[in-house]
């Protein structure tokens, strides 16, 4: 499978909300950058500590005009009984199927992607901080990603993760909006 490179055209999808079925993410976000960020499921310490991450800094995103989106391999219903709407300054998007991580070209990585040192490490510090495993969902080997699509649609940033826990940090996704 090719990986998107910048300069990109953007897929555009429909995708439900924990919250709201049957949005396009062209239409959603209109006039704006858009990040896009692919990450396991709402279960996954890893992943619970990078939304809270996203969530504390989400101003760097919106001082530069852009929206966030996180995509996860969970069902609207487990995030919808696990959380609220009000909980989450960012757009979650539920692909339970794997829809739009096929669309993305975000692909599950086999077993040494999944045990690398540097995944195991964040799932320590994940525990450690309190981030406790919920249901397993989807892809348990699935990589994350990060795209940055400008308003014209094309994508500006394509960042394929190496290993479970390899997403960049709110501030080097910003220095590419």
């Amino acid at each position: 499978m090719t990986r998107f490179k910048d300069g990109d055209k953007a897929p555009d999808f429909q995708f439900d909300t924990p919250w709201e079925k049957g949005l396009g993410f062209h239409t959603i976000s209109t006039g704006k950058s858009s990040v896009l960020i692919f990450l396991r499921y709402l279960g996954c310490p890893i992943c619970q500590m990078d939304m809270a991450s996203f969530k504390r800094e989400i101003d760097l995103i919106e001082q530069k005009g852009a929206r966030l989106f996180v995509v996860l391999q969970s069902s609207a219903a487990t995030v919808a009984g696990l959380t609220n709407k009000e909980d989450w300054p960012f757009t979650i998007i539920c692909d339970p199927q794997g829809v739009i991580f096929q669309q993305y070209r975000v692909a599950a990585g086999g077993i040494i992607k999944y045990l690398h040192p540097a995944g195991l490490i964040a799932a320590i510090n994940a525990t450690l901080k309190g981030y406790r495993h919920g249901k397993f969902e989807g892809k348990e080997t699935q990589l994350p990603a990060v795209f940055i699509v400008t308003p014209d649609r094309m994508i500006k940033y394509a960042y394929y993760g190496e290993n479970i826990s390899d997403v960049p940090t709110p501030a080097i996704i910003v220095s590419h909006i």
